[in-house]
């Protein structure tokens, strides 16, 4: 019998015994859930039978295998239960064929290849081994399926996977869209499959869209670059060339003018004097003989003033102080007597990166305090030098909280900073 249709098969109770019984009918085995017995409970008189109808209705699920199904009926009587009999013998169930396929995402998006699942269901009574066909308009895609015939029990499911793969990309432009579709039939036996009427089944269809491989705008922005290109060597490089060259011409023909000489540079002698005997004197301005003492209102020094020995040099002077964790040490740099040192400049450094705290005075004046943590190489400038006389001092004084790591990669013992100041010494006399 096929599943999903009605069968009937009969049953002939007869009581043999000298009393009226009564007895119940019951299918027993794999045709249980799906067989009645009609009536299932018959009341007979001695010598008298009764036939009951059994009906199969086995449903068309692949829980109901196809093949030879043993088929029960139990015949219990009420009064003598001991007497209880099973009559036994087989159904033919037939075989069905039902496919359920699914192919997720309708559509994909991608420059050459696209991945799809196919989730495939056997919903018929038998095994099968599953086969795919894709179908397409044209020979622009290729198709790869994996598995490729895979073998499904009654119930069961699988999962396959479709790579659809262009053979060229597309640069510019639209995307192509590429529509196909995919056929699922039974690999083992496709003729089988084909006279079955339940195997017919509308190929599934999905879209592969192939997007090209550098977007519309990007034209249009080459297109303006292209242009911006032309523009500046069409217009703007002779024009910037031009300009170059005038002013290396320009340049080139500038004529060098003469330093202009001050009194007193050639030997001492102010311009239009001789170094002879002749008549003439060597006056300075405000018509004051060279030879007059300078009195009230002239041009020296006043008594007792003091006069610069020199216009003074570059100088500078380094402090390395080394502190042990936990103690505060100065360094110092005294300025030498009759000098001034003008300070323009000075650099710190903290190579370990050690903490603590680090204070830098100039005589009793205090300029800075810097947390040793917070750098590793710190300068100040000052375009007005700071003065520092004579015998006066720069200190550094430094508290060390925890010593650094130096480039070694070992931990120091202890802090070591350098001080470096740099500016003018200039000499003194009273």
């Amino acid at each position: 019998m096929a599943p999903g249709d009605t069968a009937t098969t009969s049953v002939t109770v007869r009581n043999d015994s000298d009393i009226v019984e009564a007895y119940s009918l019951e299918v027993v085995g794999d045709c249980a859930s799906w067989s009645t017995a009609d009536p299932p409970r018959v009341s007979l008189y001695p010598g008298t039978s009764q036939t009951v109808t059994i009906r199969l209705e086995p449903p068309r699920s692949p829980d109901v295998r196809a093949g030879e199904t043993p088929l029960g009926v139990r015949v219990l009587p009420a009064e003598h239960p001991e007497a209880v009999r099973v009559l036994e013998t087989t159904v033919h169930v037939e075989e069905f064929r039902e496919l359920h396929t699914e192919l997720a995402p309708s559509r994909r998006r991608g420059w050459l290849r696209g991945r799809y699942r196919l989730a495939v269901r056997n919903r018929g009574n038998t095994p099968v081994r599953v086969g795919f066909t894709p179908g397409q308009p044209g020979e622009e895609l290729g198709f790869a399926f994996s598995p490729a015939e895979p073998e499904l029990q009654p119930g069961e499911s699988v999962e396959a996977g479709l790579r659809v793969r262009t053979g060229k990309p597309v640069w510019f432009g639209a995307p192509v869209v590429w529509p196909f579709t995919v056929d699922t039939a039974e690999a083992g036996d496709r003729e089988t499959a084909r006279e079955d009427a339940t195997a017919v089944r509308t190929p599934l269809e999905a879209e592969f869209v192939q997007i090209p491989v550098f977007p519309r705008w990007l034209l249009v922005v080459l297109a303006a670059l292209l242009a911006l290109l032309l523009a500046w060597f069409a217009l703007v490089r002779p024009v910037v060339r031009s300009a170059a060259q005038e002013a290396a011409e320009e340049a080139a023909g500038e004529v060098v003018q003469p330093r202009p000489t001050h009194v007193g540079e050639q030997g001492g002698q102010a311009p239009g004097t001789g170094g002879g005997t002749g008549g003439g004197s060597d006056a300075r301005p405000g018509g004051r003989d060279a030879q007059a003492p300078p009195g009230p209102g002239g041009d020296g020094p006043a008594a007792g003033e003091g006069t610069s020995g020199g216009a003074g040099r570059q100088s500078s002077a380094t402090i390395d102080l080394q502190t042990s964790a936990g103690e505060t040490r100065t360094g110092t740099y005294r300025v030498p007597a009759n000098s001034v040192f003008g300070v323009t400049d000075i650099v710190v450094a903290n190579f370990q990166g050690d903490e603590g705290v680090l204070t830098i005075m100039f005589g009793d004046r205090k300029i800075t305090t810097i947390a040793l943590e917070t750098f590793r190489n710190q300068d100040y400038h000052w375009v007005t030098p700071i003065e520092i006389p004579e015998n006066e001092t720069v200190t550094v004084e430094v508290t060390c909280e925890k010593p650094g790591t130096p480039a070694t990669g070992r931990r120091a013992r202890g802090c070591h900073e350098v001080l470096n100041v740099s500016g003018v010494l200039s000499r003194t006399t009273r």
